[in-house]
């Protein structure tokens, strides 16, 4: 007998050799109908491996996210094998789950495909799908595998087997296809009712341009139809609020070729809006006890091997800037942290000085692959919202939770109620991707799952996803779309303070090295807008609006009337402007609809002899009349309901 441990804490007896399968049925015929993958301790297996050992079992369904990750993982083996039956000669190469569906890379060979042929292919996999042909994973020799390939001159998996080590190589086999894999898959291909190609597009492979380019399907599939289109309708509503469409309309930001890939220019509104962010968050921060500092935008090379950024990340960083010296280079800075390292550096602490709160808007430069760049979520130049905060180990705890505190009220204030925090920690089978010692690890790890369990939020682990340098507490927001996006992130670090040997004196009189807290509550500037765009469709919430009010006049001759209400307004701290342009008011109403702002004075005669204004609101329509200085009233009303203050 072995001993399963579930997710909620109890361990059922089974017999050895059960299935995940077997111990979902023993729970209910109901629950397992619904199962279509499972893990082992950790480890992705399918629903058919027999467990042999004690150990904890998850089970997954197509609610959950690894459940759907086996799902589009097993419908990317559909689309390989629709493929090679279509177009005998090709040659496969990957086909991964993606965060939304699935994609294969392939080599054509001699064959071509366009758009166009897409609806063939999805009739294709469906009565593949139809077949419901189990999944079957089989090990392999490494010697075997790579003969299976060698005969079929496929250079790619060959090259893909290789790499890999003899007794760890396994297939995939469903129907008459097999193919290379490691595992995670649904029962059987009938759970897949349906499926539509998304798009074709070039991919290299494995992402060096040196290589040769493939052709890449998009793909994503569901369970039922009806969530099929309730996607694709979600796609048309997503191309609605897609922030570059979004941006240009709005004059938000714009890109140019000349200036660079992925080095966005801020228009006159987008900056003025980017300002209030500012101001929203320097506010908050100033009350929480935080000092702005400022650093420079490159930093010696030395600098960033001290950290350990340049070992991580120099290969894919911009290339050392050489200065007419010989030797000496610099580097465009790619994080904030080693200079507020080196300005906590600048003078000696006592452990009365601490806590120190250092905060910045610091831009950073990370060199993206251009293929990877998308708008203002993707760039290679994007400022942070960055603060670091070196306190004593018995100040963690509080410090850890007055950063949750504030990244909770950003949200609020923003209009982001939906959202699950990511406790992301060490990936225990891949020690050598992180720095520093496993005691220090083991505590930083253990400060974080206590402060969001005191604090009550709703979170989940995921282990695998912690900074090269410390564990994190990301923020997974849910956008109106229900899109999940990673907005606040939160970081406990031991290692740099050991690197920079940072210290303070402590009460006894002896040197200690401070606890160092990452915190970006946006993430960066850039990204964050984007999503707010998206997640608002442009309707920001009012004290944020580039334009609260439009003033819209019948004619010119009530220009100067304009100007006593625009006066009004502003007197009250309200954003407006005037349109006095000879255009007819319909055209007038449409354009400032077009243009998001969220309410219209229009002006005519009988306003002026009241005066008094129309009132309009953005798309619900005329309001009434009242006096300027009562809309005035009303509308800081609503903007100060809206932006509540920090309360420390």
């Amino acid at each position: 007998m072995i001993a399963i441990t579930l997710p909620d804490g109890s361990v059922k007896q089974f017999e050895s050799e059960t299935t995940p399968m077997g111990v979902a049925i023993s729970i209910s015929e109901g629950f397992a109908r619904n199962v279509i993958s499972a893990s082992f301790n950790g480890k992705t297996i399918e629903t058919s491996t027999p467990i042999t050992k004690d150990g904890e079992l998850v089970l997954y369904t197509w609610r959950d996210k690894k459940g759907k990750e086996a799902f589009w993982h097993s419908s990317a083996h559909i689309l390989a094998q629709a493929l090679e039956d279509l177009y005998p000669g090709i040659k496969l190469t990957i086909g991964p789950a993606i965060e939304n569906g699935f994609y294969y890379d392939i080599d054509l060979v001699d064959n071509t495909i366009s758009e166009k042929d897409l609806p063939t292919i999805e009739n294709k996999m469906l009565e593949i799908a139809r077949g419901k042909h189990k999944f079957t994973i089989r090990e392999s020799s490494k010697i075997a595998a790579l003969d299976y390939y060698k005969k079929q001159e496929n250079q790619y998996k060959v090259e893909l087997i290789e790499n890999l080590e003899d007794g760890t190589i396994t297939f995939c086999d469903h129907d008459n296809f097999t193919d290379l894999c490691r595992g995670g898959h649904i029962p059987q291909t009938g759970i897949i009712k349906a499926i539509k190609l998304m798009s074709i597009a070039g991919a290299y492979w494995r992402g060096d341009e040196n290589n040769k380019q493939l052709t890449r399907i998009y793909g994503v599939s569901f369970p039922k139809q009806k969530e099929l289109k309730e996607y694709l309708a979600l796609l048309e509503e997503a191309k609605k609020r897609d922030h570059r469409k979004l941006g240009k309309e709005l004059e938000l930001f714009t890109f140019s070729k000349k200036v660079g890939q992925g080095l966005p220019l801020w228009l006159p509104k987008g900056a003025a809006l980017r300002e209030r962010l500012e101001n929203f968050l320097k506010k908050a921060q100033t009350k929480a006890g935080y000092e702005m500092v400022v650093s420079p935008h490159i930093g010696h090379k030395e600098l960033y091997m001290t950290s350990g950024h340049y070992e991580k990340y120099g290969a894919d960083s911009f290339q050392p800037i050489k200065t007419p010296n010989e030797g000496e280079e610099f580097l465009l800075k790619p994080m904030n942290c080693p200079h507020h390292c080196e300005i906590y550096n600048s003078k000696p602490w006592s452990y009365k000085d601490l806590p120190k709160r250092f905060a910045e808007f610091g831009t950073v430069y990370r060199y993206e692959q251009s293929g990877e760049l998308h708008g203002l979520t993707r760039v290679r130049g994007f400022t942070q919202d960055d603060a670091h905060i070196f306190c004593t180990p018995d100040q963690l705890d509080q410090e850890f939770k007055n950063v949750i505190d504030l990244v909770l009220y950003v949200f609020g204030s923003l209009g982001f109620e939906n959202f699950t925090a990511q406790v992301s920690l060490r990936d225990p089978d891949n020690p050598e991707k992180y720095i520093g010692s496993n005691e220090n690890w083991d505590k930083a790890e253990k400060a974080i799952l206590n402060a969001t369990i005191e604090k009550g939020l709703d979170y989940v682990i995921e282990k695998g996803e912690a900074a090269f340098y410390g564990p994190k507490l990301d923020f997974m927001v849910k956008d109106a779309l229900g899109r999940s996006w990673q907005l606040g992130t939160i970081q406990v670090d031991y290692n740099l303070p050991e690197r920079f040997e940072l210290e303070y004196k402590g009460s006894d009189n002896e040197h200690h090295r401070p606890v160092m807290i990452h915190r970006a509550p946006f993430g960066s500037m850039e990204r964050f807008i984007a999503i707010l765009l998206e997640h608002t469709g442009g309707n920001f919430p009012l004290w944020l609006m580039p334009e609260q009010v439009s003033i819209l006049t019948l004619s010119e001759k009530y220009e100067k009337y304009a100007e006593k209400v625009l006066n009004v307004l502003e007197n009250n701290e309200i954003r407006a402007l005037v349109d006095n342009r000879s255009e007819t008011i319909g055209k007038k109403i449409r354009e400032a609809e077009l243009n998001k702002i969220p309410y219209m004075l229009i002006l005519g005669d009988q306003e002026e002899v009241e005066n008094s204004v129309s009132v309009r609101k953005h798309s619900e329509g005329d309001l009434g009349s009242m006096t300027a200085e009562v809309f005035s009233s009303l509308l800081n009303n609503e903007i100060n309901k809206n932006k509540k203050e920090f309360i420390v």
